[in-house]
């Protein structure tokens, strides 16, 4: 079921999937829309009410000015309060992981536990010269973000590749800039004291995150955080080992 709420003037969407009792925030990471997770939904266990918002700028919510980590969590609690949720389980992949660390440390008391897969750190993170003029310079052009996607992930199911480079092809240029300036800069590490829900956080065999990076930038720096691994995917283990991944957080919520 899509919703839509219209906030000073501009447009955000997002889906709500099944009627559980449990409310489960998932938010999607740079390049991508809510349908990142499509894969996913159908294995997570039945009892939960998932709410997928799609970011400022991509799939169905409007186009914004600016692009900043605070604008995403400003974004996320209006969409949970439209959503009529007061305390909820909440999970970020990527640049999503990011901003869901920002916001259990913006509001502790909102969120039940925390699931971060392949996040950013709140520090941010740096990428090699070439890496970064490829992924600044993405936006709206196919064979750069086919090259990205190549590079980030090991295992993509038939089809899965076009289903995302579809997407993300309907992220505006200026979207994409903006938002990977933000995520590689970080910046939020100093909020993470803050954040007082059980975290777990999950790597992969992503080549950009390695474990001892995550257990070291992630895991180390939030109160009560643990560190689980899913084998065999990169990037994107929500499409690239989806029952995996959907076992791990079944369990952990």
């Amino acid at each position: 079921m899509k919703k839509i709420l219209q906030l000073d003037g501009r447009t955000l969407a997002y889906h709500i999937h099944g009627e559980g009792s449990e409310d489960l925030v998932l938010v999607h990471g740079w390049m991508v829309s809510g349908a990142v997770f499509n894969r996913l939904l159908p294995l997570l266990d039945t009892r939960f009410r998932v709410i997928i918002p799609d970011h400022r700028g991509a799939g169905e919510s409007a186009s914004c000015a600016t692009y900043g980590l605070e604008d995403y969590v400003a974004d996320l609690d209006a969409i949970s309060q439209h959503a009529g949720v007061s305390s909820f389980n909440l999970l970020g992949h990527s640049m999503g992981g990011q901003i869901a660390q920002l916001y259990a440390a913006t509001y502790p008391e909102k969120v039940k536990k925390l699931a971060l897969i392949n996040t950013v750190p709140a520090t941010g993170m740096q990428l090699p010269p070439e890496a970064h003029e490829l992924f600044i310079n993405a936006g709206e052009k196919r064979e750069m973000l086919n090259a990205i996607l190549g590079m980030a992930t090991l295992d993509l199911p038939d089809g899965a590749l076009e289903e995302l480079l579809d997407d993300a092809m309907t992220i505006p240029a200026d979207c994409v800039r903006q938002s990977y300036e933000s995520w590689t800069g970080g910046g939020i590490e100093a909020s993470l004291a803050k954040i007082q829900a059980t975290t777990l956080v999950v790597g992969t065999d992503d080549p950009f995150l390695p474990h001892d990076f995550l257990k070291a930038a992630v895991v180390e720096p939030i109160n009560d955080a643990s560190f689980a691994v899913v084998s065999g995917a990169g990037h994107y283990p929500q499409v690239e080992r989806s029952s995996e991944l959907a076992a791990l957080l079944n369990d952990f919520y």
